[in-house]
């Protein structure tokens, strides 16, 4: 039994249960920090805030989850936040991305392709790539790190993934900057980043519209 858990234990589902795992301590641990120092971060500089974008381009790959980034960048700095949060989201892709296809080689698609069911089934959802990755990066629930992973193993195209994840993302990017901007109290803010009755209801939209548009692709793509 343990021989056989170990055999699963493939490096893809190590790197999927981390980018899982890692994003729900490290949201803890920035969420102290920014409630502990919040007036040192009010008096950060450009240059300052220029190495912490830098910073966040690689964390936001598998540490530092991009929606709590927006809230805590959309808090400090308000809509200027969109120009270092669009930095971070296409860091964090670019980053997962080409670490998997140096370490990965393609690895993992051509064990894919070794099942012919599965082989098929890939090759009709890769017909519709573009529009599966927008839908899953529109969800607010699906972990950033973890629909990276995922997209980059499975052979996706990176403009598909850049583009798609981009605009999948802008959304609940701006709406993370928004709650950010309007929040009086940053313990408040990460404590409860959606109390706002109008914030709900946008999660909520984006929610059913990412289920409705992947259920419709795939289910196309299942025929």
């Amino acid at each position: 039994m343990k021989q056989a858990l170990v055999k699963k234990l493939t490096g893809p589902a190590i790197a999927g249960i981390l980018l899982s795992v890692t994003p729900i301590i490290f949201t803890s641990l920035l969420t102290v920090y920014a409630v502990r120092y919040e007036t040192v971060v009010t008096t950060f500089g450009v240059w300052q805030w220029v190495g912490l974008t830098a910073l966040c381009c690689v964390t936001s790959a598998a540490l530092t989850p991009p929606t709590m980034l927006a809230l805590i960048f959309g808090y400090f700095l308000g809509w200027q936040a969109i120009t270092p949060l669009f930095l971070i989201n296409l860091g964090g892709i670019l980053f997962i991305n080409l670490l998997v296809r140096w370490i990965d080689h393609d690895r993992f698609r051509h064990l894919l392709q070794q099942n012919p069911k599965a082989s098929q089934v890939l090759e009709r959802i890769k017909e519709r790539e573009f529009r599966v990755i927008f839908y899953a990066k529109l969800s607010p629930v699906l972990p950033f790190g973890l629909t990276n992973l995922l997209f980059a193993l499975s052979g996706a195209r990176l403009s598909n993934i850049v583009l798609g994840g981009m605009l999948g993302m802008m959304p609940r990017t701006l709406l993370a900057i928004w709650t950010g901007h309007e929040a009086r109290e940053i313990r408040t803010l990460l404590e409860n980043p959606n109390q706002n009755t109008w914030a709900q209801l946008v999660v909520i939209g984006l929610i059913v519209v990412s289920i409705i548009g992947l259920w419709q692709v795939l289910q196309r793509a299942f025929r």
